[in-house]
């Protein structure tokens, strides 16, 4: 499933008013709902959160967007990984901890260390696994900027990294990246991450055996096993692509990586069907902005998806048995 949690975009929107720019809006033209940015608790769409950070980028002319934004993050966006991650015995026993549980953050992201020719070196290599890829310069640059916070953390501020690699064309000058990173930089890789000494990743880390083994335990039980259902994932993205009126079930299949007949057998599995979901979605979205909101019923009805108000009106009446004026009337009154 093409999802990432939505704490990858921690702090963006405070990233973007610094340096001059509307983050809500950003995040609107890319499809990313903006309540859920910086949520852990919230599954957002992979390739819209790289197709923002690339639009405000351009938007901000900050090339280095990915880069800035990864100093504002750390270790918790990662939330019970981080946590059993930093709790581990040695840097090597975090990787192995980052490496089976990314799935739980990002089911399409591949974390892991291999081994380097000089045996007194390693690899760790970090990419997305979507196909067809879509831009995602920054997206890297954000993940590489986030494992180089990680590092620090596990190994102090001083700490450099033997070299960086980066799967695409500099976006800067080489000299920035070295400032960045403490080390050489080298572009156009067939995959990102970084080169680290073999005894960094032997180095102790402070024990907390039972927090480590509860997030352990919770991760194996409650996430490590599957990834979320296909049918809370569409969900999701019917709710954020409302407004847009792009939510039908090719557009929803393309957001998760999947055939329209595979995304149809997976609801089918759970006993949902694609149409039930868009239109319990849209109830529950209409029941919010008529109790909630002073929006015109025409905004709302733009905000559901819907073409035309009158349709808007037929559903109320099938949903709550009356008009969406009165429904707005009779929610007031309590």
């Amino acid at each position: 499933m093409s999802v990432i949690r939505g704490s990858a975009l921690t702090n963006y929107h405070q990233l973007v008013a610094e340096l001059g720019g509307d983050g809500s809006k950003l995040l609107a033209a890319a499809r990313v709902s903006v309540a859920d940015a910086g949520s852990y608790e919230r599954f957002i769409s992979l390739p819209n959160s790289a197709r923002a950070l690339e639009d405000t980028a351009v938007a901000l002319n900050a090339p280095d967007f990915g880069r800035q934004l990864a100093r504002r993050q750390g270790i918790e966006i990662l939330g019970p990984v981080g946590l059993a991650a930093r709790t581990a015995a040695t840097v090597a026993d975090a990787f192995a901890i980052l490496e089976k549980f990314m799935g739980a953050y990002c089911p399409v992201i591949s974390a892991r260390v291999t081994d380097h020719l000089d045996p007194t070196l390693a690899r760790f290599e970090f990419e997305f696994l979507l196909t067809p890829a879509p831009p995602q310069a920054q997206a890297v640059e954000l993940s590489l900027g986030v494992t180089l916070r990680v590092l620090y953390h596990f190994l102090g501020s001083s700490y450099r990294p033997v070299s960086v690699h980066l799967p695409h064309q500099a976006l800067t000058t080489a000299s920035a990246y070295q400032r960045y990173f403490g080390c050489p930089p080298f572009f156009c890789e067939p995959v990102g991450g970084f080169t680290l000494r073999a005894t960094d990743l032997q180095k102790s880390l402070p024990k907390d055996l039972l927090t480590h083994q509860t997030a352990v335990d919770y991760l194996t039980g409650t996430l490590a096993k599957r990834t979320p259902d296909s049918s809370q994932l569409a969900r999701i993205l019917i709710r954020q692509l409302l407004p847009t009126g792009a939510i039908g079930l090719g557009d929803i299949a393309l957001h998760l990586g999947l055939h329209p007949k595979a995304l149809q057998r997976r609801l089918g599995a759970e006993n949902a069907t694609f149409a039930e979901l868009v239109d319990q979605t849209r109830q529950e979205a209409a029941e919010r902005l008529l109790s909630d909101t002073d929006l015109s019923l025409d905004h709302v009805s733009r905000q559901l998806g819907y073409a035309e108000q009158s349709v808007f009106t037929r559903s109320c009446k099938r949903w709550f048995g009356t008009t969406p004026s009165a429904y707005r009337l009779s929610r007031r009154r309590f």
